[in-house]
């Protein structure tokens, strides 16, 4: 082996990440990497490196030099590395993909380095409570500043993930959540610095009486813990997790879809620079470095280390998590949205929020997926509501009193009522009354979004009381079941369990209360 096959970093990462080491050997064509740790304390992932380049410190250049001349001329046996000249060594290897394109697999002790990831947050986790607002926002800003100084180079890790979706011939639907466009990278900067805005709630006291022996007793907000949070396609997803989770106190554990590993590694970079310029610990905000499913799995295997699971994507992801998890799950799951046009409606109102509700986002969990109308309203409404759905592209599918109505409807099949079709496809079933349209939503729904649209003050009262959804609307669009439309700020996703939070979770849903009291002496007769 040649010295020159070395490679000397100019900075040393406060946290080196595989993903680092396996994006070196993939941009530079090279085989393997070693990594002299000593005093830098690489990330204890980078534990088993085999091979022939070097990533270090620059005040560890010497010895990094040192354990180069020994592995070239074979005074150190592999498999003394380790122990006699404080070299980390992780395996790679090379394989073929079903196109024949090369790709790197990281050959890594999964179910070790995600128990040492879960270790590490617990630790980061205890810190983190106590961490002054101040110093949260300061980091959650400076990732603002470094998305806008190092836009190009994330979205030139973004291209490399968009262009393999592409190659696979991933829908264009897939490829628009994928994509961090200029549009969606200034979404995530005023995103951050809104979260930076946002009361801190962690150390409020929401509550505090005094007992007859003279007792105050309160209650207090504090973090949840360690969260491992899972999710699909989406990489601005992971700085709006992380930055969620962190100015709640609670570190975060991300697992991102294989789809979008260059780009989600390349926000962890900026993350966790963030973080080293305000002495944070870096296990605050980690990203599990690989796309193996095993890795998901071992993560939700870690009910010691691990307090809660949010698992965030489509109905597949969601039941995964939820049938193999031993850790607390919070289920982002399906958005069945329905609205009831009840008798005697404002029909122009009702046209509008029904519009709204499924043409301006229709792939997007809060869209309406089924509309119920009452009979008394039916033949009035239907005709100019399909009239304009059809002008915008919307497939009807309707019952057969629907059809009566308007005969080109297709019909509707069984399993269409409880489908969440993320498209521009609507079924709509007419019903002869309130009870009907409220058995419709208890049978079909997914406890996600339903409205009513009334001018009746009574059943609207009786809407709001009977709809077991974790928001309830009147008069208004599903799409509004958000966490920033609500006031929240921001969220994480929507919970459609009702444990611990229902509905949109931003900073306070990812709290809890603890209970605190004072006393003077006080002992229990």
């Amino acid at each position: 082996m040649n010295l020159d096959d070395a490679i000397i970093l100019e900075t040393y990462p406060n946290r080196v990440t595989a993903e680092l080491a396996a994006g070196l050997l993939e941009s530079e064509g090279i085989e393997a990497l070693v990594l002299a740790d000593d005093a830098g304390g690489a990330y204890p992932m980078l534990q088993f490196v085999r091979g022939v380049r070097l990533l270090v410190a620059p005040e560890d250049e010497d010895q990094a030099r040192r354990i180069l001349q020994d592995m070239e001329t074979g005074e150190v046996d592999e498999s003394e590395w380790n122990v006699r000249t404080a070299a980390t060594i992780i395996p790679f290897q090379k394989k073929k993909t079903e196109q024949g394109k090369q790709i790197l697999e990281q050959a890594m002790d999964i179910p070790q380095v995600i128990k040492q990831m879960a270790r590490e947050a617990k630790v980061a986790a205890r810190k983190l409570g106590a961490l002054s607002r101040g110093v949260k926002d300061q980091v959650i800003l400076r990732v603002a500043e470094l998305l806008k100084e190092q836009q190009a180079r994330v979205q030139e890790e973004n291209r490399r993930d968009v262009d393999a979706a592409k190659e696979q011939g991933m829908p264009a639907a897939f490829i628009d959540r994928l994509t961090l466009s200029d549009k969606v990278m200034a979404s995530m900067v005023k995103g951050l610095q809104e979260v930076a805005a946002l009361p801190d709630p962690v150390g409020a006291v929401t509550g505090m009486w005094v007992r007859p022996n003279g007792l105050r007793v309160g209650r207090q907000r504090i973090p949840l813990g360690v969260i491992g949070f899972i999710y699909e396609s989406r990489p601005n997803v992971t700085v709006d997790a992380a930055a969620l989770c962190f100015k709640s106190g609670n570190a975060v554990i991300l697992k991102g879809g294989k789809e979008a590993l260059h780009s989600n590694l390349a926000l962890a970079r900026l993350m966790q620079e963030a973080l080293a310029e305000a002495n944070v610990p870096a296990a605050a905000v980690q990203v599990i470095p690989s796309t193996a499913r095993e890795a998901a799995t071992e993560l939700l295997k870690q009910d010691e280390l691990v307090d809660l699971i949010i698992p965030r994507g489509g109905e597949g992801l969601i039941r995964f998590v939820a049938e193999h998890s031993r850790i607390p799950v919070l289920k982002h799951y399906k958005g069945v949205c329905h609205i009831f046009v009840d008798q005697g409606a404002d029909l122009d109102l009702a046209e509008t929020v029904c519009f709204n509700a499924k043409v301006q986002r229709p792939g997007v969990c809060n869209a309406m997926e089924t509309m119920l109308v009452h009979e008394a309203a039916a033949h009035a409404f239907i005709p100019r509501m399909f009239q304009r759905f059809r002008q915008a592209g919307v497939e009807l599918r309707g019952c057969p009193r629907t059809r009566e109505i308007d005969p080109e409807t297709v019909p509707a099949k069984d399993d269409d009522w409880g489908t969440e079709f993320l498209d521009l496809i609507l079924a709509v079933q007419v019903v002869p009354d309130l009870d009907a349209a409220l058995a419709h939503i208890a049978q079909y729904g997914s406890n996600h979004t339903e409205a009513i649209i009334t001018r009746d003050y009574d059943r609207s009262q009786r809407f709001l009381k009977e709809v077991d959804s974790s928001v309830v609307l009147v008069n208004a669009s599903t799409r509004f079941n958000d966490g920033g439309e609500l006031g929240l700020g921001a969220e994480i996703g929507i919970n459609t369990s009702k444990l611990h939070a229902f509905g949109p979770m931003g900073l306070e849903e990812l709290t809890t209360t603890k209970f605190i009291v004072y006393g003077n002496g006080q002992i229990r007769t």
